[in-house]
């Protein structure tokens, strides 16, 4: 059996990046990854083999809470779910680490305060190479350093409309975003700008994924080694139960056991809870680290909606995602609870619509869906949805994973979808810039769209009603960490993504400490 002073299962937000914080230590570190390198092809950017065929989209399925198989859009590559995602690296607002009293229920605070994350937040935006301007949202916290790079400028028919906003009295602002663009220097710029960025691949990587900046310039490092297609199945412990010992492992068509000093399961929400489910001994009847009954609970994944909005001229924008307005974050003088985030998503394009709502489309020609996409300008809504212990994950007797989940928040989720249709109809623009009576498709997100998931691991300071401590060990095992959004008391109501990655940094510069490689602390931070 291999014995490695780390183990880390999963190379997303979380694995990835903390494989690159512990990477320069010289420590053994094995990174695990269930998938293989998403391979590059012309298929990264054909709107119809990623939205309609769903060619990167895992073979899983899952149960719902009613038994109904269902296959969840996730993704098992190098990288994880950055692979897809739409690289929107938002900082949690200081308020969500607080206790927040919602429409539904109170959002519950976190074992740690935004201060203690904001250092870990500079050195993620450092790291993950994102574009943005500090200070233009004014529901943002306090940053200690500036983006690494400007902003990405808005193409003319979102500046028109970030103006018209601002002209109207709202704080549009640049939305922050992880793409390696240089404007200035185009000839050598990895990202080249194009419409194919959020929800496909990166056939160029061009985008700042957990593979591109995690886990490549870790494996620069001799010390750390990644073996794809390896399919953690069980966290194996010592007799007391107290520790885990190592890791069995699907690979090749064999089982294998990789021993680690320390564990770390990065496996992202549904699957790091699964997997310490399964991991049960007599030590641990109920799955590792479960004692409180919390392992699985909790499970969140943001109340979304995808909106266009139809406007009377085309719109030429080809990257689209640059705006974004938190006006409606913590509520307004007409609501007094959160309603959440309102940003720009990728431009729509029409296999888009066939793979979004096949019913709707199905006996629609091909040109209107066209003319719609050539019309739309598009919106991405997020409410915070609240954590419920009876929206979990278990897993039935077969080892398949059962999501039972029943929405919050849809008051608030409405409210803003309403904000945003009169706000859009209130502009003072000209008649040719948007219909005068607004047309809008409006795509729920369903359970199966997990891409968000967060919660069934949550951290904090009493044992009793929660999985893990404040560095995010297991209270019950003294070297098994969970580094993934699983570790999410709450989700808020922006992307999750920076903010795993920022919490992997802090815990990684705990493990550092832990194994004896302080020097390599400043090493790390140095370099993020």
């Amino acid at each position: 059996m291999d014995a490695y002073d780390v183990v880390i299962v999963g190379t997303g937000a979380g694995g990835g990046t903390l494989a690159r914080r512990l990477a320069p230590s010289g420590k053994r570190i094995l990174l695990l990854e269930r998938g293989d390198w998403l391979p590059r092809e012309p298929s990264n950017w054909l709107a119809h083999d990623v939205f309609v065929d769903n060619k990167y989209v895992s073979e899983d399925t899952w149960l719902d809470g009613g038994g109904r198989p269902f296959q969840p859009q996730v993704h098992y590559f190098v990288g994880g779910a950055t692979k897809l995602y739409g690289a929107a690296l938002y900082r949690l607002r200081p308020q969500d680490f607080g206790e927040l009293r919602h429409h539904d229920g109170i959002s519950p605070a976190w074992p740690i305060g935004y201060d203690d994350l904001e250092p870990y937040y500079s050195a993620a935006e450092q790291l993950y190479e994102v574009h943005g301007a500090h200070g233009e949202d004014p529901t943002e916290g306090y940053a200690s350093a500036p983006y690494p790079f400007p902003a990405l400028a808005h193409e003319p028919r979102i500046q028109q409309l970030a103006d018209d906003l601002a002209a109207a009295g709202y704080h549009p602002f640049h939305a922050p975003c992880g793409v390696r663009l240089n404007a200035a220097n185009m000839p050598y710029s990895a990202c080249v700008r194009c419409q194919n960025c959020d929800g496909f691949p990166c056939a160029v990587h061009g985008k700042s994924d957990a593979e591109v900046l995690g886990v490549r310039p870790a494996l620069e490092h001799a010390n750390v080694t990644l073996l794809t297609n390896a399919r953690v199945v069980r966290v194996v412990t010592n007799e007391a139960g107290t520790a885990a010992t190592s890791v069995e492992v699907e690979h090749d068509g064999a089982t294998e056991r990789y021993s680690g000093d320390v564990i770390v399961l990065a496996c992202g929400a549904a699957n790091t809870a699964a997997l310490l489910l399964a991991s049960r001994t007599d030590r641990h009847p109920n799955g590792l680290a479960n004692g409180s009954d919390q392992v699985g609970r909790n499970y969140m994944f943001h109340a979304s909606q995808a909106v266009l909005a139809l406007s009377r001229e085309e719109n030429p924008t080809v990257f689209q995602k640059t705006l974004g307005l938190n006006d409606f974050y913590l509520g307004s003088d007409e609501d007094d609870f959160p309603l959440g985030n309102i940003q720009m998503v990728g431009k729509s394009q029409a296999p888009m619509f066939r793979g979004e709502r096949p019913k709707e489309t199905r006996l629609a020609p091909h040109w209107s869906l066209e003319a719609i996409a050539r019309h739309a300008i598009d919106f991405w809504l997020s409410t915070e949805d609240l954590p419920r212990p009876d929206n979990r994950v278990s897993i039935d007797g077969d080892g398949r994973i059962v999501l039972a989940y029943t929405p919050t928040n849809d008051v608030p989720k409405q409210r803003l979808y309403a904000r945003l249709k009169s706000m859009l109809g209130k502009l003072d623009m000209a008649e040719e810039h948007l219909l005068d009576r607004f047309a809008y498709m409006k795509n729920e997100i369903p359970v199966a769209g997990c891409a968000h998931q967060a919660g069934t691991c949550r951290f904090g300071t009493d044992p009793a009603t929660s999985v893990l401590d404040v560095d995010c060990r297991a209270h019950e095992l003294d070297n098994l960490y969970v580094v993934d959004t699983s570790v999410f008391p709450s989700i808020g109501a922006v992307n999750p993504a920076l903010t795993a990655m920022a919490n992997s940094l802090r815990v990684g510069d705990h493990l550092l400490e832990r194994l004896g490689a302080t020097a390599a602390i400043e090493t790390a931070v140095g370099t993020a």
